[in-house]
């Protein structure tokens, strides 16, 4: 795997950091997501840092995650029972 050293800037502070080259474009894209989600609450929200812009972009993000974490488990377990169904009905003799 070939790593690359890259630079992006989150709510206008620059990190650089090492990455796979297969990731790059998603670090890249992510990056981008959260400036604009901080851009976003800085317009119609009242704040005293870029410390509650990344707060409230990071709460956000994961109370996203959790919720398709839920529906993927959901969605896995609705397809176990079918495909248990499934294999019963072509294990049953005819």
């Amino acid at each position: 795997m070939e790593e690359i050293t890259i630079n992006i800037v989150i709510a206008d502070r620059s990190y650089k950091l090492t990455v796979a080259r297969a990731d790059e474009e998603k670090v890249r894209k992510a990056a981008a997501l959260i400036n604009d989600r901080v851009k976003s609450y800085s317009k119609h929200y009242a704040f005293k840092d870029v410390q509650d812009l990344l707060s409230m972009t990071a709460l956000q993000f994961a109370t996203s995650t959790v919720k398709y974490e839920s529906e993927l488990a959901y969605r896995d377990q609705h397809l176990e029972q079918q495909l248990n169904d499934l294999n019963a009905l072509l294990s049953d003799p005819l």
